[in-house]
C-alpha cells in the first residue's frame, strides 16, 4: 500500500476550495483558539509535563503490587480475619522456604538461619509475629524442608513491596548447603511484577524505532513522522505523573502503567496519524495555517474526539468488575487516553499551525508525489463495489474459523509457571510441592468459631481432593475464632482445585469461612466470569449509542458495532491455539498453561473493542462526510476507502508493531496480551475495516445512512464536513 501524501489538489480534496465563507463549529474554532494562542498552548503542556515528569520516574516503585482479589468475597473476609486475629498468618503472609539436601531443621546451621530471618521481620513493622516451622504442619516429612511464616501487619500492597525491599537479603541467607526463598501471594506478585516490568520495558524499547520507521515510510516526512511521538512522549510522560498523584488517593496497580504505556503509544499513534495526514492535505490550499488547522479539527479532530470517547466508555465498563488491580489497570489506560486526547486537540493543533508548511520538512523522495487520496485504495473500493459478496463471503468465512477454538476457552488465574524458572518464589515453590504435597503451597485457610472447630475439621477432613487438615489453633487475642489449614491433594492452578472448593465450603459448617491465596484465586476468577457478559453488553450498548449520535445512521452504527464482535472472536481464538493448546508454543517459547489468564477476556475485550471502534470511526466519518457532500452511497464507499484507508493501513500497522514486540517477552501475561491484541489489530484492520464493513456500505446502499424522522428530532446535529 502507499504512504501517506505529501501534497494534495483542489480536485483530491473532498471538499470545494473555496474561501472560507463559513464560520467554523465547535471544533473548528478549538482550532483557531490554539493555533492563534500557541505561546499560551504552550505554556500550559510545558508546565503540565514538567510539573507531572517530576513524579514520573518513580511511577513503577510507587504504584501498587497487589489488588488481585475480589472485593466482598469469602476469601478476602478469611484473610482480614487472619490479620486480625491470628497474627497475620493470612494469605499475604511470607512463607520462607528453608530447604538442605544433608541436614535436618533441628541441625544448629538451619537455626541460626531462622534466627536470621526472624531478626529481619523485626527490623520491619509491615512484618507480624513469626511462626517457627512446626513439625506436622510446616515441616516436611524427611525434615530436610521447613517454612518459616512470616505473619502480615499490613496491607496486601504493602506486604509485597516489602518482600521487594527484603527478598535480596532473605536469599542471600543461602548458603553452607541451606537454600532459602521467599515464598507465598505475596512473593508471588513481588517477582512477578518485576519479571513483567522489565518485559514491558525492554518491549517498548524495541517497538520505538520499529514504530519510527513505519511513520516515516506511512508520512515520507521526517518532520511529520516524528509529530506522532512528541505527542504521544507528552501524553505518556503526564500519565505516569498523573498515575504517582493518583496512588496517593487511591492503590494504582502497577500493572496500570504498563498497559497505559502501551496503550497511550498504540492511540496516541493513530490520532497523531489522522489529524497530521488531514492538515498536511489543508495546508497545500488553504490561505493560512490557521485556516488548516480549523478544517482539521472540524472533520479529523471531530473523529479523534469521537473514538477517544469510545475508548473511554469502553475501559469505563471494566470498572464494574470488584478487582482492585483490574479497575486500576482500566483506570491507568483511561488516564493515558485522556492525556493523548487532550495533547491531541489543543498541543497538537498548536504544533501544526507553527509548523505550517514545514510539516513537510525532510521528505523523502517517494514521497514527493503522493496525494491526500490514495489511488490505490480508491481502485480497492472501486474493486470491493463491484465484487461485494466474494469478498464478504471470504473475510466472513476467515473469520468464523478462526472464531470457531473460542467455543472450547478455558480461563483460570495464572499459575506458578508465569514467573521465570529462576524466580526465588518459583523455586521455593517447587521444594514445597516436591517434599510436601503437590497442594501444599496452595493451604486453604478455614476460620471458625472455636466450638464449631472439631466439627469443621471432620468436614474438612472427609471432603474429596482434602490431603490433609491442621489441627485447629485457636486465636490469641480470645475473640472466640480458630484457624485450620486443609491441603489439598492437587496443585493450587490444576482444575479440580475449584470443585475441591466449593466441595469444601459446601460441607463445613455454617458460619465457616474458606480462604487462603488459591480460595482467592477462584474467588477473582468466578467474579470476572460473573461479569463479563455484563460487560459486554454495556461496551456494546454504549459503543452503538456513541456511533447513532456520531453519524445519525442507525444501520452502520448498529452494523459498525457488531462487526467488531468478528476481530475479537478471532482474536480470542487464535489464542486458545496458542496459550491454551500450546500451538507455536515452541516457536514463541512458552510452557501452555492449558488455559488463557482469567484477567483475559474482560480486559481483552474491552481494549480490543475500543482499537476497532477506532478504526471504524476513522472509516465512517470519512465516509459520512463525503456522503454529506453528494448524497452518493457509491462514493461514500469509495472515497471513504481513499481518504482513510492509508491512514487505517499505517495505524494498524504501527499498533501490530507495537503489540507483537510485547510477543518477544519471557513473562506469559505480556506475551498473551501483545498476541491477542496484534492479532486483533490484524485481523480487524485488513479484513473488517478495509473489506467487510466498506462491502457492508456497498450492499446497504442509501440505507446505511437512513436516519428515522423521529431519530432526526432527538440526535444532536454533527457534521463531519467542512
Amino acid at each position: 500500500m502507499d504512504s501517506t501524501d505529501h501534497s494534495t489538489t483542489v480536485a483530491d480534496d473532498p471538499a470545494p476550495a473555496a474561501a472560507d465563507d463559513t464560520r467554523p463549529g465547535p471544533m473548528g474554532r478549538l482550532g483557531v483558539w490554539t493555533a492563534t494562542h500557541r505561546r499560551w498552548v504552550f505554556g500550559i503542556w510545558f508546565l503540565l509535563v514538567i510539573g507531572l515528569g517530576a513524579a514520573a520516574p518513580s511511577v513503577f516503585g510507587s504504584l501498587a503490587g497487589a489488588g488481585w482479589q475480589a472485593n466482598g468475597s469469602e476469601s478476602v473476609q478469611v484473610r482480614e480475619l487472619a490479620q486480625q486475629h491470628f497474627g497475620g498468618n493470612s494469605s499475604a503472609a511470607v512463607q520462607v522456604v528453608i530447604h538442605s539436601d544433608d541436614k535436618q531443621i533441628t541441625d544448629p546451621a538451619v537455626g541460626h538461619v531462622i534466627a536470621e530471618i526472624t531478626g529481619i521481620a523485626r527490623s520491619d513493622p509491615r512484618f507480624g509475629p513469626v511462626i517457627a516451622p512446626t513439625p506436622g504442619m510446616t515441616v516436611s516429612r524427611d525434615g530436610h524442608t521447613a517454612i518459616v511464616i512470616i505473619g502480615a501487619a499490613a496491607d496486601t500492597d504493602a506486604m509485597v513491596k516489602a518482600v521487594d525491599d527484603h527478598k535480596a537479603v532473605l536469599t542471600s541467607l543461602s548458603g553452607n548447603g541451606i537454600q532459602v526463598y521467599p515464598t507465598g501471594a505475596s512473593a508471588l506478585w513481588s517477582d512477578f511484577n518485576k519479571a513483567n516490568h522489565e518485559a514491558m520495558i525492554k518491549a517498548e524499547m524495541f517497538s520505538w524505532p520499529i514504530t519510527l520507521a513505519i511513520m516515516v515510510i506511512a508520512f515520507g516526512s521526517l518532520v511529520a513522522a516524528g509529530l506522532p511521538l512528541l505527542l504521544t512522549i507528552a501524553g505518556l510522560v503526564a500519565s505516569a505523573g498523573g498515575l504517582v498523584l493518583l496512588n496517593t488517593l487511591t492503590p494504582i496497580s502497577v500493572w496500570a502503567m504498563n498497559f497505559a504505556m502501551m496503550f497511550a503509544l498504540a492511540l496516541g499513534i493513530d490520532y497523531a496519524l489522522f489529524m497530521v495526514s488531514r492538515f498536511r492535505a489543508a495546508i497545500a490550499r488553504r490561505e493560512t495555517p490557521e485556516h488548516a488547522v480549523a478544517e482539521t479539527m472540524e472533520t479529523a479532530g471531530k473523529a479523534v474526539l469521537l473514538s477517544g470517547l469510545t475508548v473511554l466508555v469502553s475501559l469505563s465498563a471494566v470498572l464494574m468488575v470488584p478487582a482492585p488491580a483490574v479497575r486500576t489497570m482500566a483506570v491507568g489506560i483511561m488516564l493515558a487516553v485522556v492525556f493523548v486526547l487532550a495533547a491531541t486537540m489543543t498541543l497538537l493543533p498548536s504544533v501544526l499551525s507553527a509548523l505550517g508548511t514545514k510539516v513537510n520538512a525532510g521528505s523523502l523522495p517517494w514521497a514527493k508525489k503522493q496525494e491526500h487520496r490514495s489511488h490505490r485504495f480508491g481502485r480497492w473500493g472501486e474493486l470491493l463495489h463491484r465484487h461485494p459478496w466474494p469478498f464478504a463471503v471470504v473475510s466472513l468465512a476467515i473469520l468464523v474459523l478462526l472464531a470457531l477454538p473460542v467455543l472450547g476457552l478455558k480461563v483460570a488465574m495464572p499459575s506458578i509457571t508465569v514467573v521465570p524458572d529462576d524466580a526465588p518464589v518459583r523455586q521455593g515453590y517447587q521444594i514445597v510441592a516436591d517434599d510436601m504435597g503437590p497442594g501444599a503451597p496452595g493451604a486453604l485457610q478455614i476460620i471458625v468459631a472455636t466450638l464449631d472447630a472439631p466439627a469443621t475439621a471432620t468436614a474438612a477432613t472427609q471432603t474429596p481432593g482434602i490431603a490433609m487438615v491442621t489441627p485447629a489453633q485457636a486465636a490469641p487475642d480470645n475473640s472466640g475464632y480458630s484457624i485450620l489449614q486443609a491441603i489439598p491433594s492437587v496443585d493450587p492452578s490444576a482444575p479440580e482445585m475449584d470443585g475441591i472448593l466449593t466441595d469444601l465450603r459446601d460441607r463445613v459448617p455454617a458460619g465457616a469461612l474458606v480462604g487462603g491465596a488459591a480460595a482467592e484465586n477462584l474467588d477473582l476468577q468466578d467474579a470476572l466470569n460473573t461479569w463479563f457478559p455484563v460487560i459486554v453488553a454495556v461496551i456494546l450498548s454504549l459503543g452503538f449509542l456513541l456511533l447513532l449520535v456520531a453519524l445519525r445512521a442507525p444501520v452502520i452504527a448498529l452494523l459498525g458495532t457488531l462487526v467488531s464482535l468478528l476481530s475479537t472472536g478471532a482474536a480470542f481464538g487464535v489464542a486458545t491455539l496458542i496459550f491454551q493448546d500450546g500451538h507455536g508454543s515452541g516457536l514463541l517459547g512458552f510452557t501452555p498453561q492449558g488455559f488463557l489468564d482469567g484477567w483475559g477476556p474482560v480486559f481483552f475485550f474491552a481494549m480490543i473493542f475500543a482499537i476497532a471502534m477506532d478504526y471504524t470511526v476513522f472509516l465512517l466519518a470519512t465516509a459520512k462526510e463525503h456522503y454529506e457532500r453528494t448524497g452518493d452511497p457509491r462514493t461514500a464507499q469509495v472515497d471513504g476507502l481513499a481518504y482513510s484507508g492509508r491512514i487505517i493501513f499505517a495505524a494498524a500497522a504501527v499498533m501490530v508493531a507495537v503489540f507483537f514486540t510485547f510477543a518477544l517477552a519471557q513473562p506469559l501475561p505480556p506475551k498473551e496480551m501483545g498476541i491477542i491484541l496484534g492479532v486483533a489489530v490484524l485481523l480487524d484492520a485488513t479484513l473488517i475495516r478495509l473489506v467487510l464493513l466498506p462491502v457492508l456500505l456497498r450492499i446497504t446502499g442509501h440505507v446505511a445512512w437512513w436516519t428515522p424522522r423521529w431519530l432526526d428530532r432527538l440526535l444532536p446535529a454533527i457534521s463531519f464536513g467542512h
